[in-house]
């Protein structure tokens, strides 16, 4: 990882009539532009996300999307869908007059970044992606459903318990009645445990300091609202859809590089498995001692490595 780059902007970017984004330039201010689209949907970016970009090459742009982190209003599902999102990254362009950009995304923002290259290939330098979603039912029923739970048995049962037995057979939708509760104490309860159930699975080694991440209620409130109003709604899109080869011509050019980790939990290896099989012009580089997380070494290392190698482009 780099050192933090100095920033050189902090504002935000009124996207619609309910949202207004926050954002922030660092780096090198004539730099080659990148633009980090954050996980979840509805976890927000941190300022150390900047340290995958060499700050000496690039002008790094961070934003939290629709709902989440510093954008307002917090938690907010109106009018917050994929394209809604795409089109976001499109006037946060404009607005910062850059002609074309490198597209950096992990877990959700993977298939952030898969959905806008589609939609505005000719914007798009290069692609650095990790952790391979693309919301298709059969990630969504691993991870929440009957999968991950087999690894994780002591954590799936506090995910399990806000919820009555007899919804248990669908929990996507049985926390999704929890989380739009009118009781905000529901609301608390249901997010924090949803946010948990992702904190806990997320790195090869349960890390106590990233769970705690669950125990703050603004941070779990629009993290499981936004990711599950997502999920509920399979994505806004059909299922499968960024993996459709007509989807994928539309990007093949674009030089890529995926990092996954071999034993991530949250988004298994299949989905990028899957993508290289439909777009095999990508670098796919699977981590054989790492799980979902950014931060895990292994994964980390090629990041930084992958950013360094389109820094010219």
């Amino acid at each position: 990882m780099y050192s933090l780059a100095q920033t050189l902007e902090v504002s935000t970017l009124k996207v619609s009539d309910i949202h207004t984004l926050y954002y922030e330039v660092s780096g090198k201010k004539d730099g080659s532009p990148v633009v980090f689209l954050h996980g979840g949907p509805g976890g927000g970016v941190d300022t150390t996300d900047r340290g995958f970009f060499n700050p000496d090459k690039y002008k790094i742009i961070l934003f939290d999307q629709r709902g989440a982190g510093k954008s307002t209003p917090n938690a907010s599902l109106e009018d917050n869908t994929t394209w809604d999102l795409v089109k976001d990254i499109e006037k946060l362009r404009e607005h910062l007059k850059i002609e074309k950009w490198h597209v950096f995304g992990g877990s959700w923002g993977s298939t952030l970044s898969l959905a806008y290259a589609q939609s505005h290939p000719n914007r798009v330098k290069s692609l650095v992606l990790r952790g391979i979603f693309t919301l298709r039912n059969s990630e969504l029923s691993f991870f929440y459903q009957d999968g991950a739970s087999h690894i994780f048995p002591e954590a799936w049962d506090e995910y399990l318990a806000p919820i009555p037995e007899s919804e248990r057979h669908d929990m996507i939708l049985a926390y999704h009645a929890q989380l739009n509760s009118v009781d905000e104490e529901t609301r608390i309860k249901a997010a924090k445990a949803w946010a948990k159930w992702e904190m806990v699975t997320c790195k090869l080694y349960v890390d106590p300091a990233h769970v705690a991440h669950a125990d703050d209620d603004k941070f779990a409130n629009a993290f499981a609202r936004i990711e599950n109003h997502y999920f509920v709604n399979q994505g806004f899109m059909r299922d499968g859809q960024l993996l459709e080869s007509q989807e994928i011509d539309k990007i093949r050019h674009i030089p890529t590089i995926v990092v996954q980790g071999r034993y991530d939990v949250v988004c298994p290896a299949t989905t990028a498995y899957a993508l290289k099989k439909v777009w095999p012009e990508i670098t796919l580089h699977i981590v054989p001692d790492a799980g979902h997380s950014s931060r895990e070494p292994g994964i980390e290392k090629l990041l930084v490595e992958a950013t360094d190698s389109f820094a010219h482009l």
